[in-house]
């Protein structure tokens, strides 16, 4: 068992992510080697005077990240594929360039934070335990055991109305809300077997007259990034304004649209959560009108001053299509999502997946299933949730210390805040002064269709507690000079 020479800055705070960082360096520079035993928790927290818990979260962090092995009566050691893991973050481009880097998006996840041993132990199940057969082409709406595992986590942690029957899994909230919005524009066929291939050739034989559209009403203001593929997808767009309660209901109801996307439980890009009102008069819309309603639910896991808000699905099943994804829990590049949806809808996006790609990825469906099944996605989000509002603290801290000029708003959830900057403030220059600095910074204004103050919305989850003053600070002094 190796004796460990850490540094530790009392007066700085954010002590556990100073042991992982040093840790982490011991391993990179190869003072600590592959396979090497570390300290039990408890003791090297007696060594360093500090409380067991601390030790802990930084062991966890690096168990993590793939840099320790913890296993139950063997300790906590080194992990052999460290010190290979190590050089290719050091061959980063990002990284070797010196210059820090926080993610270009400001809702990004710590990526570093990924349950590697967790996912690693589910992936190693799913290949030890399926029969071959599941390895073959399955349901395109997804496997069963990972619909019955989400349907059940739905119902417990987001007061959601589903069953296996009504969830379908999709590449990701993207491609979710893009073939719901198909469905809804009459573009997917409804009731038919994804085999039968008596309705190609009468398709061919017959070409379908052009496809339908639907007006969709979006949020105002509202990330860019998802519009181009709604409207591909054959909605015409029309802003709805956002302000302290959440989506104008009367505002949308004079729209004349048959269907709203909205983020209800943070709205992006302002932080508001819909106010319980709205969320009535949105439900009593919809069921006035027969319109329906898109719920993106893309970071609801992330609760931090206030009890956690319920899905809008629970409330009226047969009016919200929710679609949600790991893509902030876990990893954008899983490419795993799920949507909730009235029987027709869910049935259409189902068919569209088994002529679209045949469905998701088979083995990483099942090491889902595992991971939520065994509770590992429970404890990775307990142990993520303390994370990221530690990094939110500190990052809210650093701004009012350094840039008191700035309101912040929308912190009560999720991984970004809105910074509200003073009148005549450059918003595009402030934006590119903090990505200069390695923030995750983008302009609001591009995202509004009617004018408004200039703002950032800026993301915090990676950006670990010790560097969030010096790169505040960094920023501020950018923005004065």
């Amino acid at each position: 068992m190796a004796d460990l020479h850490l540094s530790v800055d009392r007066v700085a705070g954010g002590i556990a992510g100073q042991i992982a960082r040093e840790l982490r360096e011991a391993v990179r520079r190869g003072r600590l080697a592959a396979g090497e035993r570390l300290p039990a928790s408890r003791e090297l927290a007696r060594d360093l005077g500090l409380s067991r818990g601390v030790v802990v979260e930084a062991y966890e962090q690096l168990v993590a990240e793939g840099f320790l092995i913890s296993r139950v009566g063997a300790g906590t050691s080194v992990a052999p594929a460290a010190s290979r893991l190590s050089a290719a973050v050091t061959r980063d481009p990002l990284v070797s360039a010196g210059k820090p880097y926080y993610g270009r998006r400001s809702t990004s996840p710590d990526l570093g934070a990924f349950p590697r041993e967790r996912w690693l132990a589910s992936i190693r199940n799913a290949l030890a335990t399926l029969p071959a057969d599941a390895l073959d082409y399955g349901d395109p709406g997804g496997v069963p055991v990972l619909r019955e595992e989400l349907a059940a986590y739905l119902r417990r942690v987001r007061a959601a109305e589903v069953g296996p029957d009504n969830l379908v899994i999709v590449g990701g909230v993207a491609q979710g809300l893009n073939l719901t919005v198909q469905a809804l524009a009459g573009q997917l066929p409804e009731g038919r077997a994804s085999h039968d291939l008596n309705w190609f050739v009468d398709r061919i034989a017959h070409p379908a007259p052009p496809s339908g559209r639907i007006r969709l009403a979006v949020e105002d203001p509202a990330g860019l990034r998802q519009l181009p593929l709604l409207h591909a997808a054959g909605a015409d767009l029309v802003a709805v304004p956002v302000d302290g309660e959440g989506v104008d209901v009367g505002a949308l109801a004079a729209t004349g649209a048959r269907a709203v996307l909205l983020t209800p439980a943070h709205q992006y890009p302002t932080g508001v959560v819909l106010s319980p009102r709205r969320r009535a008069e949105l439900i009593g819309w919809a069921a006035e009108t027969g319109a329906t309603i898109l719920e993106d639910d893309y970071d609801a896991e992330f609760r931090f001053d206030r009890d956690p808000v319920g899905c809008l699905q629970g409330l009226a099943p047969d009016r919200v299509v929710m679609a949600g994804s790991v893509s902030k829990s876990l990893a954008p590049g899983l490419r795993l999502g799920w949507v909730v949806a009235p029987p027709g809808i869910a049935e259409s996006v189902r068919l569209a997946r088994g002529e679209l790609d045949l469905g998701s990825p088979v083995l990483e469906q099942y090491a889902l299933a595992h991971l939520i099944g065994t509770g590992g996605y429970d404890r990775h989000l307990r142990r993520m949730r303390r994370d990221y509002r530690a990094r939110r603290d500190a990052f809210v801290r650093a701004l009012a210390d350094h840039l008191p000029e700035i309101t912040v708003l929308g912190v009560s959830a999720g991984l970004h805040l809105f910074a509200e900057l003073p009148g005549g403030w450059d918003e595009p220059s402030a934006a590119e002064t903090a990505q200069a600095c390695g923030l995750a910074a983008e302009a609001v204004g591009p995202m509004r269709s009617s004018p408004g103050p200039p703002a950032l919305v800026m993301g915090f989850a990676r950006v670990p507690v010790h560097r969030a003053d010096p790169a505040i600070r960094a920023f501020a002094a950018a923005l004065r000079g």
